[in-house]
């Protein structure tokens, strides 16, 4: 008899209460973010309609996480999406979690007048940027990077 398959995951909007699995999320790709830090996030983002985090359930269980920035763009007509955060967990990988998100994030960035859409990845993640050229990103241009002092790494998200 064939194994069955779990459900499509169903993709809402992350509230507080899921901190606990938000943090443990973070925590499998090396992200020190606590409960207490992803409560503080989600009160922030959720004050902004340009921000949001979404969450993929899987038979009742968080699946995954992705979070989400629009900005306007100054030089050009339209805004750009922007993922900061893309987990999904570890026994869910390679089972449509992550397309799902990132499909969510389309339809969210589409619908905000987005004409375009970024994403970081560490050069140290050659299946995350296989994974993102599969949704329709394609490398572009080195992005520079510069540190403030004053916040330590758990203050600044």
């Amino acid at each position: 008899m064939p194994e069955p398959q779990p459900s499509p995951p169903h993709i809402r909007t992350a509230v507080a209460a899921d901190a606990p699995a938000i943090a443990g999320l973070m925590g499998q790709l090396g992200y020190e973010a606590n409960e207490a830090l992803i409560v503080r996030k989600l009160a922030i983002l959720v004050a902004n309609a340009c921000d949001s985090v979404l969450l993929a359930e899987v038979d009742g269980c968080v699946a995954g996480v992705i979070s989400l920035h629009v900005m306007e763009l100054f030089h050009a007509e339209g805004r750009i999406g922007r993922i900061t955060s893309l987990v999904v967990d570890a026994g869910h990988r390679g089972r449509g979690v992550g397309e799902a998100l990132v499909a969510a994030a389309d339809r969210s960035f589409t619908g905000q007048g987005c004409v375009r859409a970024e994403v970081t990845s560490g050069d140290h993640r050659p299946a995350a940027h296989a994974f993102y050229a599969a949704q329709g990103y394609a490398p572009d241009e080195r992005r520079f990077l510069k540190r403030y002092a004053g916040l330590s790494a758990q203050e600044s998200g």
